[in-house]
């Protein structure tokens, strides 16, 4: 049986609700379920030593779906290596690649003990879906420096077996991108409430290649797209909005109809519910803040952190509220 040993936990920043990932996890869709493996145990963590620590992640085998192809066997470490060189930026922060290189963790060894999406306790490398990968090997090939590899390397190798639980149990990890100043209740996007997912601030994410972005639609597109029959002037079309806590748009009248944030984000290939709209004469204007679900650990906003000196453990204290960190082994 597996067992999470206890090696050490970190208070957190109080917080609300949001949603298990189980239920969300037709969720990821940035965050970041597949064993079906008994519940694992968090017991006390007997004293150990560096050497049995170093090599958790060498002795946990990760089953990988590479494109669609079959299942290889990666250990935890070349796996994670990967997953952190396609999700984060290898130019980011050590301590922010650190826990990146935790959420990612703790992220593939819930899905495998809990989704049934993937046969044979498998992970893909879809991000959609799962999380992304790239090998070391493409990495150099596509020009990616050495001295960049070797820290994600380092950070998945300082934080060997590390994962985040709540409750004795693994926690629902997501993550994405960057969150335009605020971090996104799991309750406003999935719908159920999970108790160390829940808003935040997250500040200094400026520099955030998506931290401000604007799309221009005709009002035919507009319609079209929303599958609506809109007619009139299209600064008529809206009406009353309300907002999460996390600053998204909850619900936004259109044309007399209410729409749900999360439904116009997906309908309109918007990049976060976090938006306003303004219109001009036949062109309506979405401009959107951060990227992604907005639920979990911001990628920009655990940079900034770290760049102003926070740890790790501060970076994930913030994100997920209430959690603990602890070492995972066979």
């Amino acid at each position: 049986m597996k067992q999470i040993w206890k090696q050490l936990g970190f208070a957190a920043v109080l917080g609300l609700g949001l949603p298990a990932l189980a239920v969300a996890w037709a969720v990821w869709t940035n965050g970041p379920e597949t064993f079906q493996t008994p519940e694992p145990e968090i017991t006390q963590a007997p004293e150990s030593t560096p050497a049995e620590l170093s090599s958790t992640d060498q002795q946990t085998k990760v089953s990988v779906l590479l494109d669609d192809s079959d299942a290889v066997q990666l250990d935890m470490q070349t796996y994670l290596t990967g997953v952190v060189l396609a999700e984060m930026p290898a130019s980011f922060e050590l301590e922010a690649l650190k826990a990146q290189a935790i959420v990612a963790r703790t992220y593939a060894l819930k899905r495998m003990e809990t989704s049934n999406k993937h046969p044979g306790k498998q992970i893909c490398t879809n991000p959609g879906c799962c999380q992304g990968y790239k090998s070391a090997e493409d990495y150099l090939a596509a020009d990616g420096p050495q001295d960049a590899l070797d820290k994600v390397r380092k950070a998945v190798e300082q934080t060997d077996g590390l994962v985040l639980t709540y409750g004795d149990q693994l926690i629902d990890a997501t993550y994405f991108s960057c969150s335009g100043g605020s971090t996104e209740d799991a309750v406003a996007v999935w719908g159920a409430e999970v108790p160390y997912l829940q808003a935040t601030d997250s500040p200094g994410e400026e520099h955030a290649v998506h931290n401000t972005d604007s799309e221009l639609f005709s009002a035919a597109s507009f319609a079209q797209l929303l599958g609506a029959d809109l007619s009139g002037d299209p600064a008529d079309w809206f009406g009353p909005v309300t907002y999460t806590k996390g600053g998204g748009v909850d619900t936004m009248e259109i044309g007399g109809v209410v729409y749900r944030g999360t439904t116009l984000r997906s309908q309109l290939g918007l990049r976060s519910t976090d938006f306003t709209v303004s219109v001009s004469g036949d062109a309506i204007t979405i401009t959107t803040h951060g990227f992604g679900h907005r639920v979990g650990m911001s990628q920009y906003g655990a940079d900034a952190m770290a760049a102003a000196g926070s740890t790790c453990e501060e970076i994930l204290a913030h994100y997920y509220q209430g959690t603990s960190l602890e070492v995972y082994s066979l």
